[in-house]
């Protein structure tokens, strides 16, 4: 899969190109953008090969594929697509969180849909030519992993829909202790 990591929007050929969103997904794209402490106080920094051993030797099979080699999740079979609860998605992998209930919506894909992240230094774009086309994928800006894509025909207000993969996600109850696998003390949903 061809990747590439750019400061411009990426999109030319994926829709961005003349649309206000593309400044947002630009800047998820800018490594700039993302400091070892996200805004919402998150440390980003990625795990060490140690770390990053055990987060792994706890994924299931499915989670590895989608995860690990950037693999997607048939339609409407995830776990998480008809999650309404108040709460927080997080990484699978090393529990960041990425999205909030209060920005999905019900796309009609088969795949949970959400028009922002949590905070956007959490999510990073790259621009995916995979099978002959050219979109914009998303992982977690901490450890990497693959999410899903994000695609400029949403809702306002962001008029994006981040298509994020079930299996890529756990669901946090608003209130409830974040996954911290890492240790680094990430609190509460």
């Amino acid at each position: 899969m061809a990747e590439e990591r750019s400061g411009a929007p990426p999109g030319s050929g994926g829709g961005f190109a003349n649309r206000a969103d593309a400044s947002y997904v630009g800047r998820m794209t800018d490594p700039d953008m993302h400091p070892t402490r996200s805004p919402s106080g998150y440390d980003l920094t990625p795990p060490d090969e140690g770390q990053r051993a055990a987060l792994e030797a706890d994924l299931s099979p499915e989670e590895r594929r989608v995860l690990l080699t950037h693999g997607t999740e048939a339609p409407f079979c995830g776990t998480l697509l008809g999650e309404k609860r108040a709460g927080v998605f997080c990484c699978r992998e090393c529990g960041l969180p990425l999205f909030r209930t209060a920005t999905k919506f019900e796309s009609g894909t088969g795949w949970p849909s959400f028009t922002e992240p949590a905070d956007p230094t959490h999510v990073t774009a790259i621009t995916d030519r995979s099978y002959g086309m050219t979109r914009v994928e998303t992982r977690c800006a901490r450890c990497d992993s693959h999410q899903g894509h994000v695609f400029p025909d949403g809702p306002g207000p962001t008029g994006l829909r981040y298509c994020i993969n079930s299996v890529a996600l756990t669901f946090v109850p608003e209130g409830a202790p974040l996954p911290d696998p890492l240790g680094r003390g990430d609190g509460a949903a």
